[in-house]
């Protein structure tokens, strides 16, 4: 959902996120919620839930519980939950365009890319990857880096 004045394809947002809960081997019955928001909005929940000033880029909220963290993306989250019938909701992605915006630039990418780059990343939090320390960095940014490279060479990019 776009609460912002920012246009954002968002069909494309709901494509990165299915390609990486696909490579991940999330079931495809999982819920997954992206929503856009604008800097006063995102300030809000960063203080809130961070307790960091000033806006962030993207944050995540999970909702049931799912670990993949060392499964690489293996297919393992079918064994979290035995009955794969079951709808899981995965949680909240939550994107504010205005930063994402200024990071495309800074990084010399297109904001397209940017979005793409953050909901991954967003979603890898979800399933239980962090990147505190300097081993789950290597293992969060690694895998990010993988699942972005094959999404673009979904699309031909």
């Amino acid at each position: 959902m776009n609460e912002t004045d920012h246009h954002v394809q968002e069909e494309d947002l709901v494509k990165v996120a299915r390609h990486v809960l696909d490579a991940l081997g999330v079931s495809p019955l999982a819920e997954l919620a992206i929503t856009l928001v604008d800097v006063e909005h995102m300030t809000e929940l960063h203080v809130k839930w961070m307790g960091e000033p000033g806006p962030t880029d993207v944050l995540s909220f999970p909702m049931d519980e799912l670990d993949l963290r060392g499964s690489r993306g293996a297919g393992h989250a079918h064994e979290e939950k035995p009955d794969d019938t079951l709808p899981m909701m995965l949680g909240d992605v939550v994107l504010c365009p205005v930063v994402a915006e200024k990071q495309a630039k800074d990084a010399g990418h297109s904001f397209e890319d940017e979005l793409h780059l953050l909901t991954t990343h967003g979603i890898l939090h979800l399933v239980g990857f962090d990147h505190a320390e300097p081993e789950e960095h290597a293992e969060m940014f690694g895998l990010q880096g993988e699942l972005l490279a094959s999404w673009k060479a979904s699309r031909g990019s």
